[in-house]
């Protein structure tokens, strides 16, 4: 991996989404994700805002699991970045209170020190976060400014308050999304769709890996040759049929990644429980994902142990406390995944390495539109009952229909992301 340095790559360490959109672009900054709230040197009344918020953001966010009271106080939140309906086409490009209160702090000096800092290297300014765009334009960054979108659609806030006249560049994961912007005001010129940025790793030169991936998936996902029988042709066209597939009898591993702020960690304990005597007899594999929340692997273990389970025998913690090595575990993990099992969330774009996704309730209205976004290429399934999901999943997999998932998911969804923005990037400094 390359390590010379030809970006400022800046993200947020709220959740996982923003730090993880920004991965795959680190061998364009020297390995480096600055952080814009807990970044060298920032003064203490930002890392104060941030702290206060980041901690309000979680709260809300397992709040939800609340009866009743939970959802209103939910609903209210949610309300402020709510992504009004796609149509019918009109101007949507009024400023929100939402953007008033980040201009507000903006224009006290929330960034201010950061952006003094760069602006001596004169190298584009990559963010995966909308309020590090603002922060950049407003305390007028001497280089380029682009700001990619991390999900499916995007709500006002991630525009500029003045859309007409900002100079940043919006890297956009659909021509859905670019309309979306358009909406919003912002020029045409200043909109390119680049697709997500998917870890390169987990794709390769001529996406050889990631169709490796595939063909062992697809098998396992397929054991009674169904979906094979139906599209057959379109297996040997891709090169990912396999000639000796009935004679292998494969173990599927399911993948549950909990979110950033911990939210629906119980839906991962339901699923153990329901999947435990499975394991036990080798007959599935599963991978509980806790991030970088030490407070989630502690519940995920204590839960394994009680079930007189062996951590490393068809179970799996996967877990590191910084956040770049999680990532790169959990991407390490993804070539031996069959089934994710998630909420909505940024994880949604990972379809398009050919996994299934099982998706749990949505938090939020950002994940609302990509819960939608997942049934429309075909590439995901609402999660039944987890209380019994060594029944449901059992007849999914005999079916076949997570192997036409995994396909849909592969054929419909745009996987080279990271690679077309790194050549976007390269170019514009030629």
């Amino acid at each position: 991996m390359s390590t010379k340095k030809i970006i400022n790559l800046i993200a947020a360490d709220m959740g996982y989404g923003h730090q993880r959109a920004a991965y795959p672009l680190m061998d364009l900054s020297d390995n480096e994700i600055i952080t814009i709230n807990d970044y060298l040197g920032i003064p203490d009344w930002e890392k104060k805002y941030w702290v206060d918020s980041l901690r309000s953001y979680e709260r809300f966010s397992r709040f939800k699991q609340i009866p009743l009271l939970g959802g209103i106080v939910f609903a209210v939140m949610d309300a402020f970045q709510k992504i009004k309906p796609r149509y019918p086409y009109r101007d949507l490009s009024r400023d929100t209170i939402q953007q008033k209160y980040f201009m507000q702090v903006i224009k006290k000096g929330l960034g201010k020190t950061l952006i003094k800092k760069l602006n001596s290297t004169g190298l584009p300014f990559v963010t995966t976060f909308f309020v590090a765009a603002y922060i950049a334009e407003y305390h007028n960054y001497q280089g380029d400014i682009y700001c990619i979108i991390c999900d499916t659609d995007a709500s006002r806030a991630w525009a500029p308050p003045e859309p007409s006249k900002s100079r940043i560049i919006f890297l956009v994961p659909s021509n859905q999304v670019k309309d979306r912007f358009l909406m919003y005001g912002v020029k045409s010129a200043n909109i390119i769709v680049t697709g997500f940025p998917l870890p390169k790793e987990n794709i390769g030169e001529h996406k050889k890996i990631l169709k490796a991936d595939l063909a062992r998936r697809v098998l396992v996902l397929d054991p009674q040759g169904i979906y094979h029988e139906h599209y057959k042709v379109l297996l040997e066209e891709l090169g990912i049929d396999h000639p000796v597939r009935k004679q292998q009898s494969l173990t599927p591993t399911v993948t549950y990644a909990v979110g950033g702020a911990g939210a629906q960690k119980e839906i991962g304990l339901m699923i153990l429980n329901q999947l435990s005597l499975d394991i036990r007899n080798g007959r599935i594999n599963l991978n509980l994902v806790a991030g970088n929340r030490p407070e989630i692997r502690d519940y995920f273990k204590k839960a394994i142990t009680g079930l007189d389970l062996k951590l490393g025998s068809g179970v799996n913690i996967i877990f590191d406390h910084d956040k770049t090595k999680y990532f790169k575990k959990f991407n390490k993990i993804l070539h031996t995944t069959d089934i994710l099992w998630t909420k909505p969330s940024e994880l949604s774009f990972y379809c398009a390495l050919g996994l299934p996704i099982i998706m749990s309730p949505p938090l939020g209205s950002q994940e609302d539109f990509n819960h939608d976004w997942l049934l429309s290429v075909g590439a995901g399934l609402d999660s039944l009952d987890p209380r019994y999901t060594a029944q449901w999943l059992s007849d999914l997999l005999l079916s076949g229909r997570l192997a036409r998932l995994a396909m849909d998911g592969f054929l419909n969804a745009e996987q080279l992301g990271a690679y077309k923005i790194t050549d976007l990037i390269r170019k514009s400094q030629l």
